[in-house]
């Protein structure tokens, strides 16, 4: 092997690991936010829905 291949593979072994930093953690935070919404959007989806279904009975 090597020390060429060995750097390379090093380095590709480390880039698949993960590393926890400010942004992704933001990333994270902003995604958990807009989630709460998509639900909320859906509850009221189907309320409506439960509602004209029962409209109809």
């Amino acid at each position: 092997m090597t020390p060429e291949y060995s750097q390379w593979r090093d380095q590709r072994v480390n880039d698949n690991i993960p590393v926890s930093n400010s942004e992704n953690a933001r990333s994270l935070e902003k995604h958990l936010q807009v989630l709460p919404f998509d639900i909320e959007i859906i509850k009221q989806y189907f309320e409506k829905r439960s509602l004209e279904l029962g409209k109809k009975i």
